[in-house]
């Protein structure tokens, strides 16, 4: 009974460690494909608990980590950081690019602002 009572559906314990905002985004992140100890999962409801250790991308990083603790509820950011350990590296931080100057003194012009407008859209 113990060992049931501290294991979870996986969508809710996404949300509830606030990797989702909604619980259905945590439900459709894993019927994309995530990893449960190394073994591809596609169902919400897979159940999981402390130990397990999951991958899965969010946004354009791939997450690597151990569950700690099952959740009770969705608590604020400090509550939710204690239900994991993250395994991933600290990735290092790009530079911040520099934004254009604009060198035509005063006010740019709609036609230059369109310019750089282009000009930012392709550093990005």
């Amino acid at each position: 009974m113990g060992e049931q009572a501290a294991r979870l559906r996986i969508d809710k314990w996404l949300w509830q460690a606030r990797f989702f905002k909604t619980r259905s985004l945590a439900a459709k992140a894993v019927a994309s494909g995530l990893r449960v100890n190394g073994l591809s999962v596609s169902k919400p409801a897979h159940m999981v608990g402390p130990g397990d250790v999951l991958t899965f991308s969010q946004g354009r990083t791939v997450r690597v980590i151990r569950i700690a603790a099952p959740g009770e509820r969705r608590g604020p950011a400090p509550e939710a950081r204690t239900l994991y350990v993250d395994l991933d590296p600290p990735a290092p931080r790009a530079p911040e690019p520099q934004a254009p100057r604009y060198d035509g003194g005063g006010r740019p012009t709609k036609r230059d602002r369109r310019a750089l407008d282009r000009h930012r859209d392709v550093l990005e």
